[in-house]
């Protein structure tokens, strides 16, 4: 799965729920389900792109700079150039990580299942989880029981990827590392939220991953062009359903319905993906591996309710 921009409302700002009582704004849900549709599409349409994982990853960032770029310095300028030496050195930091999720996640779609990759880099929070509690943060009891949950369904789908292949359990292994690394990422892009705008934070975070990602490329000799304009096209629909609405949508509708509705339907990226895969790609997981992500699903979803109204 793509990676997520941190959702987390800076610190003591609070996301505007909705009024007591009230139902939900049905606009911001309608969004919601625009965005999970996008990202479900993220994997397996990296899966379909006859193109090198590292340079599909690369594509999609720098096409988002450049989308992203000509609107930030216009009007995010002055705090561009105001922005603190701590801000800028953690955003680029978060940029780093954001580039080794990339270099781990895309290349395991390539080995394992995409319902086992997706469901698998989706553990994110729980990873978000440990490294807070390493920090001091204590958590609640319902989302440690989450945690156990989820990574009960993780030694079990990885023990299924065995039996198939040792490349769909490295395959397994990059997913997992990509979600540590997109935890790290959010909480520095969190940490940077509190002082600096998303729009701001972003372009310096995503242009740090493409100069990564580039840098990577050319230090493994993997080619960048070269390839018919199909994949073009699909490099170009990854960035517009992950990034623009996968991504920024998600991040538009947190403050009115909250990050727990927000990051538990994220998790719906899982069985979409799947379903997308198999409809389109042909790819069926092996029976085994679905009470598996039933239970990484369940346990994401216990984490999420647990840490409802935490930072």
């Amino acid at each position: 799965m793509p990676a997520r921009p941190a959702t987390t409302a800076p610190a003591g700002v609070r996301p505007t729920p909705a009024p007591g009582g009230a139902a939900l704004p049905r606009t911001d849900l309608l969004l919601l389900a625009v965005s999970i549709a996008g990202i479900s599409l993220s994997a397996p349409l990296i899966s379909a792109t006859a193109a090198p994982a590292l340079a599909i990853a690369f594509w999609r960032n720098l096409m988002s700079v450049g989308v992203l770029g000509p609107y930030a310095l216009l009007r995010h300028r002055a705090e561009l150039r105001g922005i603190g030496r701590r801000a800028l050195v953690l955003a680029a930091a978060a940029g780093l990580l954001l580039a080794l999720h990339f270099a781990l996640w895309m290349p395991s779609l390539r080995m394992t299942s995409v319902a086992s990759s997706t469901a698998l880099v989706t553990t994110t929070p729980l990873w978000a989880i440990l490294m807070m509690r390493l920090a001091g943060t204590r958590p609640p009891r319902a989302v440690w029981l989450g945690v156990c949950v989820a990574f009960a369904g993780v030694l079990v789908l990885t023990g299924v990827d065995l039996t198939l292949s040792p490349r769909a359990l490295l395959g397994d292994a990059l997913a997992l590392a990509a979600g540590a690394a997109a935890a790290g990422y959010m909480l520095l892009g969190a940490e940077v939220r509190r002082t600096v705008s998303t729009t701001a934070y972003t372009l310096v975070c995503y242009t740090t991953t493409a100069v990564a990602l580039l840098g990577v490329c050319l230090a493994a000799g993997t080619p960048l062009a070269g390839w018919p304009a199909g994949v073009w096209w699909q490099i170009a629909l990854l960035m517009v359903a992950a990034q623009l609405l996968g991504h920024s949508l998600s991040n538009r509708v947190v403050r009115t319905l909250g990050p727990s509705i927000t990051s538990t339907a994220i998790l719906l990226e899982t069985p979409g993906a799947a379903l997308i895969a198999a409809v389109w790609l042909g790819q069926w997981p092996p029976a085994a591996a679905y009470p598996a992500v039933g239970l990484i699903l369940v346990g994401l979803v216990l984490v999420a309710r647990g840490g409802r109204g935490r930072p």
